[in-house]
């Protein structure tokens, strides 16, 4: 049985050979409709792009690098689930490293020095490189950021506006009735900009409210896992007049906050409510479920990976750009109350 070619795709999908190597190559503009045809009509028949007559003929080697400081933080596993197919469907395989945060691995592969590895662009979200020195890399090499810093014209930049999500996510609970809102996982050093920008986002929120910033409710936090949620609520527990509310900077900070509250015997959302940031399955299927910010993981996947992909096949060039994509503020169990039976079936109708 021979292997589907492009035309076979364009047949199933209804439309024109060229309009199939636009979609797999991220080259023209498609109409939301007809990529979506194009892109079922390919996973229908599993259609790979001949890698090797395409290394031999431009001299690349047909792999993309995602760098991520934890593989054991669900954000980046589900956004891995995304990124990896849209690579496949443009014919490239990915490369996987994890840095720890580690500053000089990190800039080891920027440069295009660690361990011998060879891929044609990367995808990166760093935790121990400032934006600065970010700039200090092999300029050949095609870079797209996700996440943790913003485009300053050396190169792309994709994620939501965290400012803004942050807003809309204090604004809920102040919607919800509370007043004494408090803030885990501020970052005031040098590579914690996501963080700043979720706390500027916080404050915003509260101004826009009426209501004062108490610097004792902004707990600092070293990464945004469940142990530092954990210490944060604790602490938060010790003051003589405790938070009625929490926004977490991520759902592990969220999940590890709840972890407290039951401990202590505080009921959520009903002593305090709770609201997180990312959108992972686990704040899903949590006891109570936990409201969220919810990034449009799919769109952050395709963009980056079209992107990157232009740069490093020629399409594009020039400056930098900074890509925003949709977020969504989701209210489950956390803010809201309810059975848990009520937040999966709300969830579920969402998507």
């Amino acid at each position: 049985m021979r292997d589907p070619t492009l035309r076979d795709v364009a047949e199933l999908a209804g439309v024109s050979p060229r309009t199939v190597s636009n979609v797999v190559n991220g080259y023209a503009r498609v109409t939301p409709d007809t990529r979506a045809k194009v892109e079922r009509a390919l996973a229908q028949l599993d259609y790979q792009p001949n890698l090797l007559a395409r290394s031999l003929a431009n001299g690349r080697s047909g792999q993309i690098l995602v760098v991520v400081p934890y593989l054991d933080t669900p954000y980046f596993s589900e956004l891995l689930q995304a990124v990896i197919p849209r690579a496949r469907t443009r014919g490239y395989d990915v490369l996987i490293d994890q840095t720890d945060g580690d500053p000089r691995h990190e800039a080891a592969l920027l440069r295009r020095r660690s361990r011998g590895l060879r891929y044609d662009g990367m995808l990166f979200s760093p935790l121990g490189l400032s934006q600065d020195e970010l700039r200090d890399r092999d300029q050949a090499l095609p870079l797209v950021v996700l996440g943790e810093r913003s485009s300053d014209g050396g190169f792309d930049h994709v994620g939501i506006d965290d400012v803004a999500a942050s807003r809309d996510a204090v604004r809920h609970l102040v919607a919800c009735g509370r007043r004494r809102i408090a803030a885990i996982g501020d970052q005031p050093y040098r590579t914690g900009e996501a963080a700043q920008r979720r706390t500027e986002g916080y404050r915003q929120a509260l101004a826009e409210a009426g209501l004062p910033v108490d610097e004792s409710l902004v707990v600092q936090t070293p990464r945004f896992n469940r142990a530092d949620g954990a210490r944060a609520m604790e602490a938060l527990l010790a003051l003589p007049d405790p938070p009625d509310a929490v926004f977490a900077y991520s759902d592990l900070v969220a999940l590890g906050a709840v972890h407290v509250l039951h401990r202590v015997g505080l009921r959520v959302p009903d002593d305090v409510a709770v609201v997180g940031y990312d959108d992972i399955e686990d704040g899903r299927y949590s006891n109570p479920t936990i409201s969220t910010v919810s990034p449009d993981k799919a769109a952050i996947a395709r963009e980056a990976v079209d992107r990157l992909l232009g740069r490093v096949e020629g399409a594009r060039t020039g400056r930098g750009e900074e890509i925003l994509v949709d977020y969504a503020l989701v209210p489950r169990q956390s803010t809201r109350g309810g059975s848990s039976e009520e937040g999966r079936g709300s969830e579920e109708g969402r998507e």
